[in-house]
């Protein structure tokens, strides 16, 4: 580029009869300079690649006065001071940005390795932090990373500790569970600057909330396929004395998952409360409001009932039902308060009321069974309901072939497992 810029500059020799057109910079100095900060390399490189460019005006120069018709003189101190010296500065100048460009990118790569795990690309961000596409330095197995930096926490002293204890134990749950159908959690820890991550699978398809508000409400057959998965990793949060507490579209993910099509995980634990708590702070996020989302909670959850159990969970699967079948939720007031108001004292009406699909008469009893105001109306237990969910008689069956058929049609396989274009459809948080 510099003997490029040098050439058309310098060679012609009718510009050398009145003043000398080398006196001063070219834009070869510019270019050196400009191309050091914007092209960054390391500095030795960066150094002999400049000092190669600096050479260019006086060699152009010099060939140009030697080939011309008549050739012109000039002392070598003044060829020096007015071709050499000039750009041995603007080499010095590109080399100390180079060095400063990649410190820079140095730093900004080490700030971006979490143990053994590198920042690759944000996929979104909510209340509990950020969420990173990352990559392992040694392994190929590509993963998700939940970062929770110092400057998130922000608030009062308590509201930190209380976000704080949030992300662990959320982990900290993950990390216990077992079920296929929860998702997996990697690793956990602390980095120098205070910042908190965990890593985890790295999920390939959609969250519910996008696969309905994209493709609109789903048959009955599959939303059973789907509500069965949930309630096998719920059954297991369930026996070891934990419950979920924000079971919602969003934190339910449907993917490929291997050679497996619809195959759900269910994410966010953050909200998990064990049966052994006391209540109090566990039952209250940072702005001292009962944790949840409104559209999905149960009529005790919304009182703060202290003997919350995992029936709580079931009718927000009743909740998650409803809305895989007609593509609406179950209460939609004008605001927040009108909606919880509804969940507590407002009769459901029944999906298949709310809907153009087919809906059999035990599916819709289901349903309005998990939405029953007091716990004892639902099914006991989430097994109990993967048990009433099998027994449904449908007009036709959810097979893997149908699956894998519209995951072909409406999110084709992809040869390496990645993140999702959408980053809507990568809902981790």
């Amino acid at each position: 580029g510099s003997f490029g810029i040098a050439a058309a500059q310098y060679l012609d020799p009718s510009r050398y009869t009145d003043a000398p057109p080398w006196a001063g910079l070219s834009w070869v100095a510019v270019w050196m300079a400009s191309f050091t900060v914007i092209i960054p390399s390391p500095p030795r490189r960066a150094l002999v690649a400049a000092l190669a460019s600096a050479a260019s005006v006086p060699i152009v120069v010099g060939f140009t006065m030697l080939t011309s018709v008549a050739p012109m003189q000039i002392p070598a101190f003044r060829f020096f001071v007015f071709l050499v010296l000039p750009y041995l500065l603007v080499v010095l100048i590109a080399y100390v940005g180079a060095r400063v460009v990649y410190n820079l990118g140095t730093e900004l790569n080490r700030a971006q390795e979490l143990g053994s795990y590198q920042l690759v690309e944000r996929l979104g961000e909510g209340g509990m932090g950020e969420v990173w596409r990352a990559k392992h330095r040694f392994l190929a197995r590509p993963a998700a990373i939940k970062l929770m930096r110092p400057e998130m926490l922000g608030g009062t002293g308590l509201a930190r500790e209380m976000l704080r204890s949030r992300f662990e134990r959320e982990a900290q749950a993950t990390a216990s569970m077992r079920s296929p159908h929860t998702i997996e959690l990697y690793d956990f820890g602390i980095t120098e600057d205070g910042s908190f991550y965990y890593v985890m699978e790295l999920l390939d398809g959609f969250d519910l909330q996008v696969l309905i508000e994209r493709f609109g409400p789903i048959p009955v057959e599959r939303a059973v396929h789907l509500l069965m998965q949930v309630c096998d990793s719920l059954a297991e949060a369930h026996a070891e004395g934990l419950i979920h507490r924000d079971v919602k579209p969003a934190n339910v993910y449907v993917c490929r998952y291997g050679r497996e099509v619809d195959f759900v995980k269910v994410l966010d634990f953050g909200l998990v409360k064990s049966r052994n708590d006391a209540g109090g702070a566990a039952q209250l996020t940072m702005q001292q409001t009962i944790g949840g989302t409104p559209s999905f909670m149960s009529p005790e959850q919304i009182v703060g009932d202290k003997a919350l159990d995992g029936r709580s969970d079931i009718y927000a699967i009743g909740c998650l039902g409803y809305w895989l079948v007609t593509g609406q939720l179950v209460f939609s007031g004008h605001t927040v308060m009108e909606t919880l108001l509804q969940h507590t004292h407002a009769a459901p009406v029944p999906p298949s009321q709310r809907t153009e699909l087919a809906v059999p008469d035990a599916f819709d009893q289901l349903i309005m069974d998990c939405l029953a105001k007091s716990p004892q109306g639902r099914p006991p237990t989430a097994d109990a309901l993967a048990g009433r969910l099998a027994t449904i008689r449908m007009g036709s069956d959810w097979t893997p072939e149908r699956a894998r058929q519209w995951w072909d049609v409406h999110h084709p396989a992809k040869f390496k497992v990645s993140a999702a274009s959408d980053p809507k459809s990568t809902n981790l948080l």
